[in-house]
Order: structure tokens, then C-alpha cells, then sequence
């Protein structure tokens, strides 16, 4: 059984100690059911939104009695539930064969679709308590503002570059057919090329993938001068010597990335949610995680720059 569920990973490089122990043996177990109904990976994506979203609405709950203590953890089981279904899309996806681009959109977006509504919830339930060593003063329309900032300017971002990093990684382990390595580029010519007609949902996601492939590639200038000089030099057959390389600078930040998916902030949310101190959650956002990012682009930004001038003075040589 351990070697089935191994095989649907996409990397041992990529993959997370609590994710290898339970999400994705427990993911693995629902892909073979939803596999021996013909269920569609991206219908297994869908119900992940649903139930994250549901989650949400229970985090509006104070935990300050039996009965809002019982609606946070049905929130945190849901949540949990969720990211099983987030594990077992992929799974089943590798397992079937049924990749479509539709789906890496849709799987991408799953966060987003538990997330928001999490935030506004968290808000609501401050909106009228007392501020943490505040006397009287209540959060009221702070509390959206913390949320906002946290969720739009630190959460946002933060996952954005751990996916974009860890599919990078796996472009070098595997090459393309083994990573969502994608291009802005590449993904706009897509959507301009897309037809409105019986494509109507799959366009509207493919402009939100655009801006989010977007993003990502004006947060790592130095990477993507890197990736340019590559393409130069070497084309579509780049060395394996120069791969094995860039695997290992990449590999200690894998660990930074997994922080800044799911399961640490989701642990933070959990107890903060149950402790009845929901705003240790967006707070933990603003400080933990945003210096994790930080340091994680400035390391990763910093070996593909060593990267690129080695890649333009090869060029240069050979001109």
C-alpha cells in the first residue's frame, strides 16, 4: 500500500512529512473509491471547495461555550475533510491519466475558494471584541482590514511562490512532463486563442490562471532572466549535470515552500480558532509565514542570478 500511495506523489523532493504520514495515504483511499465510481478529478476539486468553504462559516463561532467549541471543530474537520478531496484530486488524476489544464486551474484556485470565506468569517466573529491589550477598544472595521492584508497581501503571495517554486523544482527533477511549470506568455496566447462559445467557465478560469502565472513571474525577476538565458544556450535539451545542479540549490527550500501551503497555517487556524484568539491567525500571517516568503524568494532569487551571469558568460564565449 505505501509504495501505491508513494507512486502518486509527485515527488519525494516536494512532498511534506504530515501530508506523506496522513493527508495522502487517506487522499489515496478516497481517489480509489471515487475511481471505482468514474468520478472526474475536478469534480473531486469542486466538492473540496464546497466543504473548505463550509468550514469557513463555522470559524464565525465563538469558542466560549460547549456549543461554539463543537461548530469550531466541525470547522476544522471539514477543513480537514476538504484537504483530503485537495489530495485526493491529484492522486486520482495521476492514477486515471485524466490531466486536463482545467483542472491545475481548478486546483489552484481550491485554496483560495477555503480561504476567503475563512477570513470574512474570522472578521465577523472580531468585528465586535475587544482588541487584544486593548481596554474597550473593539476591532470593528479593523478586523476586515487585518483580514484583508493578511489574506490579499501576505496569503495570496505566499502561496503563489511556494507553487510556483515547487513546480519549478519539479520542471528540473522531471522535466515538463512531470510539473505545472507554466508561462504567462504562454498562458495568454491560450486565452486569447479560446473560443467564448461551450468554453465559457474554462476562459473565465484561464484569465484568472493568467494573472496568477503573471504574478508570479514579476515576483522573480532573476529567475526568469535565468530561465531566458536558458532557453538561449540550451533550448528544450538542457544538460543533466546543470539540472542536478539547480535541483540541489532548490531542494532546503522546499521545506519553506510546504510551510507556506496548507498545513502549518491550517494547524495555526485551528488552535487559534479553538482557543477563541481567531486574530493569532491573520497576525501569524503578517509575521511567521511573510518572513518565510521573504526569505525564501530573496535565497531562491539569489542562486538564479549565480545561475543566469554563469549562462551569460557561456554565451558570450560562444559567440
Amino acid at each position: 500500500m505505501e509504495q501505491d500511495v508513494a507512486s502518486t506523489y509527485k515527488s519525494q523532493d516536494t512532498e511534506e512529512w504530515l501530508d506523506v504520514v496522513f493527508t495522502r495515504p487517506i487522499g489515496y483511499r478516497w481517489a480509489l473509491l471515487f475511481k471505482h465510481f468514474g468520478v472526474h478529478p475536478n469534480t473531486v476539486t469542486v466538492l473540496s471547495m464546497i466543504l473548505g468553504a463550509a468550514a469557513g462559516v463555522l470559524f464565525y463561532f465563538d469558542a466560549d461555550t460547549p456549543r461554539g467549541v463543537a461548530l469550531n471543530v466541525c470547522g476544522v474537520l471539514l477543513l480537514i475533510w476538504a484537504n483530503f478531496y485537495d489530495s485526493a484530486d491529484g492522486q486520482l488524476a495521476r492514477m486515471t491519466g485524466q490531466k486536463t489544464p482545467l483542472g491545475r486551474i481548478l486546483d489552484g484556485a481550491s485554496s483560495d475558494v477555503w480561504f476567503i470565506p475563512i477570513y470574512f468569517f474570522i472578521s465577523l466573529r472580531l468585528y465586535d471584541k475587544v482588541m487584544p491589550l486593548a481596554a474597550t477598544q473593539t476591532w470593528g472595521l479593523w478586523s476586515f482590514v487585518l483580514s484583508a492584508v493578511a489574506g490579499f497581501g501576505a496569503h495570496t503571495y505566499e502561496c503563489q511562490l511556494a507553487d510556483y517554486y515547487r513546480n519549478i523544482h519539479l520542471y528540473f527533477l522531471k522535466g515538463q512532463a512531470g510539473s505545472e511549470f507554466d508561462h504567462y506568455e504562454q498562458q495568454r496566447e491560450k486565452l486569447r486563442t479560446m473560443p467564448w462559445r461551450g468554453h465559457l467557465i474554462e476562459k473565465v478560469f484561464q484569465w484568472f490562471y493568467v494573472n496568477y502565472t503573471h504574478t508570479q513571474e514579476l515576483a522573480t525577476p532573476q529567475f526568469q532572466r535565468f530561465w531566458r538565458n536558458l532557453k538561449r544556450v540550451y533550448g528544450d535539451d538542457v544538460p543533466q549535470s546543470l539540472r542536478d545542479r539547480f535541483r540541489q540549490r532548490s531542494l532546503p527550500l522546499m521545506k519553506w515552500a510546504n510551510i507556506l501551503t496548507f498545513n502549518t497555517r491550517a494547524i495555526v487556524l485551528y488552535i487559534s480558532c479553538l482557543i477563541d484568539k481567531p486574530w493569532i491567525f491573520p497576525v501569524f500571517e503578517l509575521t511567521v509565514l511573510l518572513v518565510i516568503y521573504l526569505f525564501m524568494r530573496h535565497e531562491h532569487e539569489s542562486f538564479s542570478r549565480a545561475f543566469a551571469d554563469e549562462l551569460e558568460d557561456l554565451r558570450i564565449d560562444r559567440l
